[in-house]
């Protein structure tokens, strides 16, 4: 098994460019590892390692300790690639009580050249206690220690989709429980690796390698007959998460018209922590 998802690397020969508009900026380089892999092609990384990568830019980006990220929006605009991926953030609406930051992912090409994958975008919120007035569902239960759990999502049961233990997949940690949509289990999830090599992962990192899952495990359909990728993932905190486990609760409902929606509510060991949207793109296999 590869050691983390990125390896930090210095920039290409051939790239001394500085992101657009900010000639003092630099970006940061990092090379993804085989455990990015994705289940739909072997040729590009799963949606939840890039998803973190961004999430730990936006982190890094003017960091203001009295500000939590409550929603944050992934856009894919393409296969993110195996090659060199470099990154940069900025804030485009600064502010004491909200702000919102932005990050870019572009993949290098076999030409040397860079083209935009993939972006996020955050808005951070003031923090405040409000413990007296907060609520919300309850926890989902059994927590994962009561569990018996296994990397990947490998199934003998027949009761949902068989996604084995390759690629990025192969780096999760997960046990099932029961879901409260009745369709499809509940699923606790954990990665087995850092996100990049050398660093400790924060929890809303750890979070984002595994919360674009929701959109395999939130369906029954059979990967041999259907494809359903999605295009996006969007996520409402409703409070600080602590990790490294995350509880996902997903239902994917899927139209007529091509296109459907993963909805997911998400949870950590101490409790509910928000909800997750996918749009999803329908295709018939063969």
């Amino acid at each position: 098994m590869e050691s983390s998802y990125y390896v930090p690397v210095d920039a290409p020969a051939s790239d001394g460019t500085s992101p657009a508009g900010d000639p003092s900026a630099r970006y940061e380089y990092f090379q993804p590892t085989d455990a990015t892999l994705s289940v739909w092609s072997p040729t590009m990384q799963h949606g939840g390692p890039p998803s973190a990568l961004m999430m730990r830019s936006l982190l890094r980006c003017d960091p203001d300790p009295s500000q939590h990220f409550t929603r944050v929006t992934t856009e894919i605009l393409g296969p993110i690639g195996l090659g060199v991926n470099r990154i940069h953030a900025r804030v485009i609406r600064p502010g004491r009580q909200i702000s919102l930051v932005e990050t870019e992912l572009e993949v290098q090409r076999a030409d040397g050249s860079f083209r935009t994958a993939a972006k996020s975008v955050g808005w951070r919120i003031r923090g405040a206690d409000t413990s007296e007035i907060a609520n919300g569902p309850a926890p989902l239960t059994p927590l994962p220690d009561e569990l018996p759990s296994q990397i990947g999502f490998p199934d003998d049961s027949g009761e949902a989709v068989s996604w084995g233990t390759l690629g990025f997949i192969g780096t999760v940690e997960s046990a099932r429980t029961e879901g409260r949509y009745g369709e499809t289990p509940a699923v606790w999830l954990r990665a087995a690796l850092p996100l990049v090599e050398g660093e400790k992962t924060s929890d809303l990192e750890a979070m984002f390698i595994v919360i674009d899952v929701a959109n395999g495990v939130g369906t029954r359909l059979r990967p041999d007959r259907w494809s359903w990728m999605n295009t996006d993932t969007t996520v409402h905190l409703t409070r600080v998460p602590s990790g490294p486990w995350v509880g996902i609760d997903a239902n994917m409902v899927a139209g007529p018209d091509g296109f459907g929606a993963t909805l997911g509510d998400l949870y950590d060991t101490s409790g509910y922590i928000g909800r997750s949207a996918q749009t999803v793109l329908l295709n018939a296999v063969g």
